[in-house]
């Protein structure tokens, strides 16, 4: 189907580019987001008729989202979650987890459209997010998945908090070695009572 672009789309256009897309992206996507028009000549002429109001109006809020980008923009948030020993989270971190975080942060003007998750987070660590404000403006922010507020401040400070859990692990356990026992023998140490003679 062609299209007439109403605002710059990735990997797509520019406003006012007429391309042709897949049917079902357009009726239900492009078409009811009124992020396009069908190209034909009625709707060609009104997309001329208005092409400065539409223009003016993406300036605007092209500088809205840069105006906005200056404070979201590098915003660190922490989402405390659980885990198995292995950091493998129970779950995973939505794109509404990361837009609740942002409100709690005092960013409201993120909402879930606006969050590019490649792939979801399933495990604990930094992750980096891409917040796409606006078609021509977008930042990154990082994510912070841990298991507590401490194990969040550690992160931040470029701990590897599992390989550090990992080392303390196997710090505290060392075996006791008798290099003389046999093989199945109880150590002397541990015998409680000595082994009973065969008397009859």
């Amino acid at each position: 189907m062609e299209i007439i672009l109403l605002e710059r789309i990735e990997k797509l256009g520019a406003i006012g580019d007429v391309v042709t897309v897949k049917d079902g992206y357009a009726r239900n996507y492009l078409l009811p987001n009124k992020k396009a028009l069908r190209s034909n000549n009625a709707n060609k002429k009104v997309f001329e008729a208005n092409r400065a109001k539409i223009e003016a109006d993406n300036a605007a809020r092209r500088s809205d989202a840069a105006t906005a980008a200056e404070t979201v923009n590098g915003v660190q948030i922490v989402l405390i979650r659980q885990s198995s020993n292995s950091g493998q989270l129970y779950g995973s971190v939505s794109v509404r987890d990361i837009v609740e975080g942002l409100h709690e942060a005092g960013h409201k003007i993120v909402s879930k459209a606006m969050i590019v998750l490649e792939r979801p987070i399933k495990t604990l660590g930094l992750f980096d997010v891409k917040v796409s404000l606006h078609p021509e403006v977008a930042v990154n922010i990082q994510v912070n998945v841990a298991r507590s507020p401490e194990e969040a401040d550690l992160q931040k400070d470029g701990v590897d908090v599992m390989a550090s859990m990992f080392e303390k692990d196997e710090a505290g356990f060392t075996e006791d070695y008798d290099p003389n026992a046999e093989p199945g023998e109880i150590p002397a140490d541990l015998a409680d009572e000595p082994a009973e003679s065969d008397e009859a």
